[in-house]
């Protein structure tokens, strides 16, 4: 049990991605790390089960590619259906794992002793030294505090820190498993964009974990609307009314097991800039799943702080707002968050809003899509010159 008169580094508050990833890469770096959760074991959470290339990349660079990889199922081709139609086989490794998995293996793959299992009462926070106290009197001070507690709001605010919603129920994930094995599907994995415009449907897409085709719908209905509710009840049926061309693409849709739903806020914080807290992924600012930019910005926040700032912080004396600041500026975590909220605004008007320019954008994405999909009939080099128009349309 440290006593308080033993300074860390650093002390990691929450072990989900983000503060997995980022103690685990500074004990790594020979820094002193605490890592505190309240559970030894992740427990079962329906989030990012999907990620691709550029992310395993960020594994990769914080050191945990090969945990990520050996707990995921991996596919490297993907047919994609638009308005109903085959528009392309799409060659794209993808990574599929449901999150406790991953985060289970991360930890898994963490200096033995690292991660401390206790739930955090309080903070004492300042210019040099930070205190944090568990509810069982254990005390761990260190020069920094990270949190990494996603969506936790209690210490946060005993921070001293606000949030602000910018969207509210922004989107909504459904997941489940698909009954029929994974081997009895026609590919590998699908993604199946919305067969209308205007509606609140966004994509469903199916991949392999392991011998289960999971399924994950994305649109921007309400967690107690009637459709939801019917979704709930009766899947399949609720499926085959809202894509009528998906049984032709995937003819068995029976659904195995319960439902699983989640909202998404869109939410920042604010009067972050504190002596020696920092907060990074979720804590900070929260994504909507539809874009796919969620575990991309979580682990660039970590790279971003692990590698840019906190050697220099560490090295000098001190750890006030002044330092804390510049992590909140740096120039690749604005951009990443700024995509992030950006694309996930565009996603939703685009698919929601009823005004006349979002409908001439509407019309011109169509167009381009089928740009694409006459091009897979060309040359590769064709199909990605399509892709960028649509890509420029889409502004």
């Amino acid at each position: 049990m440290p006593a308080e008169t033993d300074c860390f580094d650093v002390v990691v508050i929450g072990a989900g991605l983000a503060g997995t990833c980022l103690a685990g890469r500074l004990a790594r770096d020979g820094r002193s790390v605490a890592l505190i959760d309240t559970h030894a074991v992740h427990p079962h959470d329906f989030r990012a089960e999907k990620y691709g290339s550029a992310q395993m990349s960020l594994f990769e660079s914080l050191g945990f590619g090969a945990a990520a990889r050996g707990c995921t199922t991996r596919t490297d081709t993907v047919r994609v259906v638009r308005f109903g139609s085959l528009a392309h086989w799409e060659r794209n490794t993808e990574y599929g794992a449901a999150y406790p998995d991953l985060i289970n293996a991360l930890r898994a793959d963490l200096p033995a002793g690292l991660l401390t299992v206790g739930r955090v009462a309080d903070l004492d926070l300042g210019p040099e030294r930070q205190v944090v106290t568990l509810g069982d009197g254990r005390r761990f001070a260190g020069r920094l505090v990270v949190l990494a507690t996603g969506l936790g709001d209690v210490l946060r605010r005993k921070a001293g820190i606000v949030r602000r919603v910018i969207g509210e129920r922004h989107s909504l994930a459904v997941g489940f498993d698909m009954a029929a094995p994974r081997d009895a599907f026609p590919f590998r994995a699908m993604t199946y964009f919305s067969e209308r415009f205007g509606g609140r449907d966004a994509y469903l897409t199916l991949f392999p974990l392991g011998e289960t085709m999971r399924a994950n719908l994305f649109g921007y209905q309400q967690p107690n609307a009637p459709w939801t509710k019917a979704f709930r009840a009766e899947p399949e049926a609720a499926l085959r009314a809202l894509m009528p061309g998906l049984a032709a693409h995937c003819p068995d849709l029976a659904v195995a097991g319960s439902v699983e739903v989640r909202p998404i806020d869109l939410m920042r914080a604010e009067g972050h800039v504190r002596d020696g807290v920092v907060l990074v992924g979720d804590a900070f600012q929260t994504a909507c799943p539809i874009p796919g930019t969620g575990i991309g910005k979580v682990l660039t926040d970590v790279r971003q702080l692990a590698d840019a700032h906190l050697p220099g912080w560490l090295a000098t004396p001190g750890m006030g707002a002044d330092k804390v600041a510049a992590f909140y500026a740096d120039p690749v975590k604005v951009a990443c968050d700024a995509a992030s909220l950006r694309s996930s605004l565009y996603a939703r008007a685009l698919a929601t809003e009823t005004a006349l320019p979002w409908a001439v954008r509407r019309v011109r994405n169509r167009v381009a899509r089928h740009a694409i999909r006459y091009a897979t009939g060309a040359s590769q080099g064709a199909v990605r010159a399509a892709s960028a128009v649509a890509a420029h349309l889409a502004l």
